[in-house]
């Protein structure tokens, strides 16, 4: 099984601590920035941050749907992880700044891909389709942020 990445940068025209503050916010302003991939969005514990448990399905094709139950820690400043504990990937956020009032938001997911030609097509299609998402969810988070 070889690991699988995805990528994917934004920059938005908004102050890091204010970017990082509403991808932190899982119980006000993440739901409203989720595009139509996400459903059963449900805040389990916590909901800004560090210690949050909060789940989701992700429908990442028409017949691809991760159930999600995603751990959050800030293990550095600017740094948010997400640990799904029912799989291997784990999405890290990283808020930067970028010049004055602005900010450069990288979103990089990793799993273990599966082995054989079922992996060969995982690696070589899933990372620009999971970019796609998290491109579309970057460019609402920047609508919500640039208000």
């Amino acid at each position: 099984m070889a690991q699988v990445e995805a990528t994917t940068e934004r920059v938005v025209a908004a102050d890091a601590e204010t970017v990082f503050d509403a991808i932190a916010d899982y119980s006000g302003t993440r739901p409203k920035v989720l595009p139509e991939h996400f459903s059963e969005y449900e805040v389990r514990e916590g909901g800004d941050g560090e210690g949050t448990l909060v789940h989701w399905k992700l429908q990442a094709t028409s017949k691809r749907v991760r159930d999600c139950l995603m751990e959050v820690s800030e293990p550095t400043d600017g740094e948010l992880v997400e640990k799904d504990r029912n799989s291997t990937m784990v999405t890290v956020w990283r808020v930067t700044p970028a010049g004055e009032g602005k900010s450069r938001v990288v979103v990089t997911t990793t799993w273990k891909g599966a082995g054989g030609i079922g992996g060969f097509f995982e690696r070589t299609f899933a990372p620009k389709g999971l970019a796609r998402i998290y491109d579309a969810m970057l460019a609402k988070l920047a609508t919500e942020v640039e208000k």
